[in-house]
């Protein structure tokens, strides 16, 4: 399955033989993504909570979001009635760039086939398509699985490789996050000494869709230089923008990139570990 799909070939496609999930998020109000959803999602979808879902927040010193043990996660997939051979299709109405790129990224940490509805549920609504306020009625499944940790980078293993020629660190967050001038949601300004800036909004175009490969692919090239795609680990704020960018990166045919889960809130949970403030 390609990474990203079209309203079109979504809408061609039978509900009941893809998982649709709505991961409609917003880090100021909790719930209002589930209320969203309830007055109207796309047809067959169920819903997915970035806090409660895809996160598990009682994980203290590892950041904002932190990825929920597979045995919590296998719960979730089991009551959508996921199975491993179920393509998920994952939208929000960010272009990709808050809960459903995090969806994709935790399939495909556990096997899973994935792609995110390009321009999200904005694109399904110019397209003239319908929505619904019914509840979606899946069958439950039974799985158990577990995450490959090799595509997951922990505080450890980055504090190893710092400063390293086989690591390049990009942050997803807007400019002026990164360079610490400014700060709305985490207590300490900057970013990690080392990392060099990607905003995710620069993979989107003006209408919310993904740039074409060709523009992303020379784009992201140019912010590697040398290193090679299997060199760079994203972050973000709470590692959730940051799987936008491996997104980005796997759609303009740069694979093998790994996401720093904890992100920003993770590394400044120590106050001993390093901060830089400023440009590249």
């Amino acid at each position: 399955m390609n990474t990203l799909i079209s309203a079109q070939q979504l809408h061609a496609l039978n509900a009941n033989e893809v998982l649709i999930v709505d991961c409609r998020s917003d880090i100021a109000d909790a719930d209002a993504g589930s209320r969203a959803y309830a007055k109207a999602h796309i047809p067959g979808a169920v819903y997915a909570d970035l806090n409660r879902d895809l996160s598990d927040l009682s994980k203290q010193g590892v950041g904002r979001h932190p990825l929920p043990d597979a045995d919590a996660f296998s719960r979730v997939l089991s009551r959508w009635g996921w199975t491993p051979q179920t393509a998920v299709i994952a939208y929000d109405d960010m272009g990709g760039a808050l809960a459903a790129a995090r969806l994709w990224w935790m399939i495909r940490l556990v096997g899973g086939e994935a792609a995110v509805l390009d321009g999200g549920i904005k694109t399904w609504i110019a397209a003239g398509f319908e929505l619904t306020d019914a509840a979606t009625t899946r069958t439950p499944s039974q799985v158990n699985v577990t995450f490959d940790e090799s595509q997951i980078v922990m505080t450890d293993e980055l504090q190893r490789l710092r400063g390293s020629d086989r690591m390049l660190l990009l942050d997803a967050r807007a400019a002026r996050r990164y360079r610490g001038e400014t700060e709305s949601i985490d207590p300490v300004a900057g970013h990690v000494p080392g990392a060099r800036n990607r905003p995710f909004s620069e993979n989107l175009d003006v209408n919310g869709t993904f740039k074409p490969v060709a523009e992303l692919r020379a784009a992201f090239e140019a912010k590697l230089g040398g290193n090679a795609p299997r060199d760079v680990v994203h972050m973000c704020g709470s590692g959730v923008t940051a799987c936008h960018n491996l997104l980005a990166m796997e759609h303009a045919e740069l694979a093998g990139s790994r996401i720093y889960a904890p992100s920003w809130s993770g590394w400044i949970a120590d106050g001993k570990r390093e901060v830089a403030v400023g440009a590249e």
